[in-house]
Formats: structure tokens, C-alpha cells, sequence
């Protein structure tokens, strides 16, 4: 008896491998959706339009630091962890942390609302710390930039330049 497949089985096998793609492809289309981010005056794709700032920032093009409303604190002031965080963020890295310039989701909901991916935050150094620490700088894409030292429980308007 010759040995024949049927149909149904050669079916089978192409199923078995194409619905688990198919599932992992959707699953990461589905997860980028979620995850994209605006441009920022950090993307490159963005210097070319972007207008430097008081201390060098780059904000896109004819925009203002918006004011939050919250309390502020002068650039000066701030630890020289922070200052230091600060500038690579206006050199755009390379950032120590890996979570570096990643979104900030504002789960929060302490700064101004804003459309998902408009925030992104960075690790301030913690002297003594053995991890990251509760330090961050979080920056929207209009150039305003918050400090934080309880790890997002408060947060204060960064005077830059001040």
C-alpha cells in the first residue's frame, strides 16, 4: 500500500505553525500600538526643527515650557546628580539605566494630563543606593521638565537656566 497524506493532515501542519505567527504578530502589533511615542526634541528626527532654549534645551519649534501649575524649584538648586541627568538628557545619552528615557505614564495623575508618550524619565543618581534609587527627572515633549526625589509621589517644576 502506498504510503498517501490527506488533505486534512497537510492542512493541519501548515496550521501549526501559521495560527502561533499569526498570535505572536498580533500580540506585538498590538503591544506597539500601545507603547509608540510622539516625537520628542531628544529624537533626531526632531533636532532639525527644534529651537534651542534657555540653557541650551531643545523644544520643537515656536513652543513655550507650559506651566504646570505645580511648585518649582530653580535649576541651581537642585542636587548635582540631577544637574548631571540634566545634561545628558540636553545631550541626548548615553543614559546609565536602561529604563532611561523610556515613557512616563503619569499613573499618577500628579502632572498636567497629556497624551500618552508626551513624558519620558530618567534616573537620578542616588549617593549610598544600591539600585536606582526614588530620584527621576521627567520631561514632556514641550520642554517642561519635573523633579522628583520620593519616586513620584511629588514632583516640582524644573526652573531651567535658574
Amino acid at each position: 500500500m502506498a504510503n498517501v497524506t490527506s488533505p486534512v493532515t497537510g492542512r493541519r501542519s501548515a496550521l501549526t505553525w501559521l495560527v502561533p505567527l499569526l498570535v505572536v504578530a498580533l500580540v506585538v502589533g498590538l503591544w506597539w500600538v500601545a507603547n509608540r511615542d510622539g516625537v520628542t526634541a531628544e529624537d533626531p528626527a526632531a533636532r532639525a526643527t527644534a529651537t534651542a532654549g534657555p540653557s541650551g534645551t531643545a523644544y520643537p519649534s515656536g513652543a513655550r515650557t507650559p506651566d504646570s501649575g505645580l511648585e518649582t524649584v530653580a535649576e541651581s538648586r537642585l542636587p548635582r546628580q540631577a544637574k548631571a541627568t540634566l545634561a545628558l538628557i540636553r545631550a541626548g545619552g548615553p543614559y546609565p539605566y536602561d529604563q532611561d528615557d523610556r515613557t512616563f505614564q503619569n499613573r499618577e495623575g500628579i502632572l498636567p494630563q497629556q497624551k500618552r508618550g508626551y513624558y519620558r524619565e530618567y534616573t537620578v543618581e542616588t549617593p549610598g543606593s544600591d539600585d536606582r534609587g526614588a530620584r527621576r527627572i521627567v520631561g514632556g515633549q514641550g520642554g517642561d521638565r519635573y523633579w522628583t526625589d520620593d519616586h513620584y509621589d511629588s514632583f516640582r517644576q524644573i526652573q531651567e537656566g535658574q
